[in-house]
């Protein structure tokens, strides 16, 4: 995967279908697996804590250290309904304070103890996991939307731990043509331009893929 030029600085990228999107979480075994075998998340799983999803596989990879971390040996693709998803996205705000968007950070602080979610933009990566020029999105759900991540989005819950680690040793080996090859097809998403741009500073280029 090499930087491309025309890539947007900042750009929502995911695998997805008319109706859902495909996000990306990773967990210890005591939560992953069971996520995986049910299609929902265990009793474990905390709905009080603010819960990150990626639809960047190569960004979850980089943070998962291709699922070797500790509490992050299972790699979950979670399918969820688009309009929640967009709902998110609508409802969040910058996890920090970002003088273009924000009047002040008075402003910033009232928008962060109401919003619901929030979304940092973090350097996509490479299969290399190198950091590129344009950013990735991260989107965290706390309260009402954690709640209606679990109960009302989720579609379905798979466990790629198995494509992860076949990935990963194919680049390990040197063969990137073929690593490259295995990764989960994303695409722009449609009509992010309209979804972020009370979390994109004024002038800053997004994608213009709108539908």
């Amino acid at each position: 995967m090499s930087e491309t030029p025309s890539v947007p600085r900042h750009e929502i990228r995911a695998r997805y279908t008319d109706s859902t999107v495909t996000v990306y979480q990773a967990y210890a075994p005591e939560i992953g697996l069971p996520a995986a075998r049910d299609g929902r998340f265990p009793a474990g799983w905390k709905r009080e804590r603010m819960t990150w999803i990626k639809p960047s596989f190569l960004w979850m990879m980089y943070r998962c250290g291709w699922a070797t971390k500790p509490g992050q040996e299972v790699v979950l693709a979670v399918e969820i309904d688009r309009d929640g998803f967009e709902w998110a996205l609508r409802h969040a705000c910058l996890s920090s304070y970002e003088s273009g968007v924000h009047a002040d950070h008075a402003a910033w602080k009232r928008e962060l103890r109401e919003a619901p979610a929030r979304v940092q933009w973090d350097p996509e990566r490479d299969v290399w996991l190198r950091p590129l020029q344009h950013r990735s999105l991260q989107l965290g759900l706390s309260g009402e939307a954690v709640r209606r991540y679990a109960d009302e989005w989720l579609v379905s819950v798979t466990d790629v731990t198995p494509l992860v680690r076949e990935i990963r040793g194919l680049v390990a080996g040197g063969d990137v043509e073929a690593a490259t090859q295995l990764l989960p097809a994303e695409r722009p998403y449609p009509g992010q331009e309209r979804l972020v741009e009370h979390l994109v500073a004024s002038g800053v280029r997004t994608g213009a893929h709108l539908r």
